[in-house]
Formats: C-alpha cells, sequence, structure tokens
C-alpha cells in the first residue's frame, strides 16, 4: 500500500497532461493573420479573388507592384517552370475599362481550384479588341473562358500567349468558397 500514492499522484499527473494536450487544435498555437491586397476577377463566369505574389517579368512586376501598392518580386526562373503546370490568365489590353493591370477589363482565369488544371502559376494571355480603333462598343465585358473563345472565333478578338509568368493563387473562387 505505500505505492498507493505515487499511484494517485502518477494518474492525477496523465489526466492533466491528457487536458493540457487537448486545449488546442493545434497544440496550443493560435493562427496568425496578415492582410494582402487582393485583385479580383472571374472564372467561369463567377467572380473571384486573388493575389500576385511573383512574376517572371521585372516590368509586369513593377504594374503589379504599383497597381496593388504591394511589392511583387521579380523571379525570373517562373519563365522556365513547364508548360503543363500552368494554367492561364488571359489580360486584357483594349476594351472596356475597369480593374484590370492595364486599366481595362478584370482578368479571367482558365482552372480554378478544383479543376483538375488548376495551379497558382499562370501563364498571360493577352487578349486584344481587333476592332476597338473603329468601333470601341464591340468590347463587352467577358466573365469566362468560354465567352473569350467564342469572341475570337466570331474574329472580335485576338489571343497572343506570352512566356511572363505570375504566381496568382485564387483567395476565394466560385461564390467566396474558400
Amino acid at each position: 500500500m505505500k505505492n498507493l500514492p505515487s499511484i494517485k499522484w502518477l494518474s492525477l499527473l496523465v489526466i492533466l497532461l491528457t487536458l493540457v494536450g487537448c486545449t488546442g487544435g493545434m497544440g496550443g498555437m493560435q493562427a496568425e493573420f496578415a492582410e494582402m491586397p487582393v485583385g479580383m476577377g472571374y472564372a467561369n463566369g463567377e467572380k473571384i479573388y486573388f493575389m500576385h505574389t511573383e512574376a517572371s517579368d521585372p516590368e509586369i512586376a513593377q504594374a503589379l507592384s504599383e497597381m496593388m501598392d504591394s511589392p511583387v518580386l521579380t523571379v525570373p526562373a517562373l519563365a522556365q517552370v513547364p508548360p503543363e503546370a500552368l494554367a492561364n490568365v488571359y489580360v486584357f489590353k483594349n476594351g472596356v475599362e475597369g480593374s484590370g493591370p492595364l486599366g481595362y477589363q478584370a482578368d479571367v482565369f482558365d482552372a480554378p481550384p478544383g479543376d483538375p488544371g488548376y495551379s497558382p502559376l499562370r501563364r498571360i494571355v493577352w487578349v486584344t479588341y481587333e476592332q476597338w480603333a473603329d468601333s470601341p462598343q464591340t468590347a463587352h465585358l467577358l466573365y469566362s473562358v468560354d465567352e473569350i473563345f467564342a469572341a475570337e472565333a466570331s474574329g472580335l478578338l485576338t489571343l497572343e500567349p506570352s512566356n511572363i509568368v505570375v504566381n496568382m493563387p485564387f483567395v476565394t473562387w466560385d461564390g467566396d468558397q474558400r
């Protein structure tokens, strides 16, 4: 019976350690949050929000830094990422004025999260309305890649894939899903 007090203390210690270990879902750590500016664009006809964190081209990185009032790093190695690891972002060079990086409509993305082709690394595809100078009313907002391809097929605009890659992870998508 001499061991009874030590078994009591050992049992109490085990219970106490178990309770302490169960107090936090992250081992007692608390999540921390940082504020970052986000851009708004479209994917599959839905409004999405995304960040620009790095770009392969220094001029694009500078333009995005100024647009977002937050540094976008130049990482030339992004241009060497194999094409099968990239998704596309469609950036408008003319057309309807808006929040896009060149002052025209917001970017349109293919392959949002959940799509098998999703990647935060995006190759810029330049979108240009062909008759813009002669007939600006031909430009209208496009919300999906399907709409862009249909406008291209009708001769309304041209697409020019670039070698510029930007890291643009989605923050929200498909009805503010995260």
